[in-house]
């Protein structure tokens, strides 16, 4: 699950970075930039959700070892 959690990491940093490149600064809201950054939100949140289920997964093997 921890491989499978940093790979999702890594696939959404990348996607970020690419949209990132795509995004015309002196129009954000049109044409393809509003999709670059609708993307780069999205992978914003895959990465948020990868690290609370990391965080919980952390919490759920110390609760384990103390039963």
């Amino acid at each position: 699950m921890k491989i499978l959690t940093i790979l999702f990491s890594v696939i959404a940093l990348g996607l970020m970075i690419f949209n990132f490149t795509k995004v015309n600064f002196e129009a954000p809201f049109n044409g393809d930039s509003i999709v670059a950054l609708i993307t780069i939100l999205a992978s914003l949140c895959v990465m948020l959700m990868m690290f609370i289920l990391r965080t919980s997964k952390r919490i759920e093997e110390k609760t384990k070892g103390r039963n």
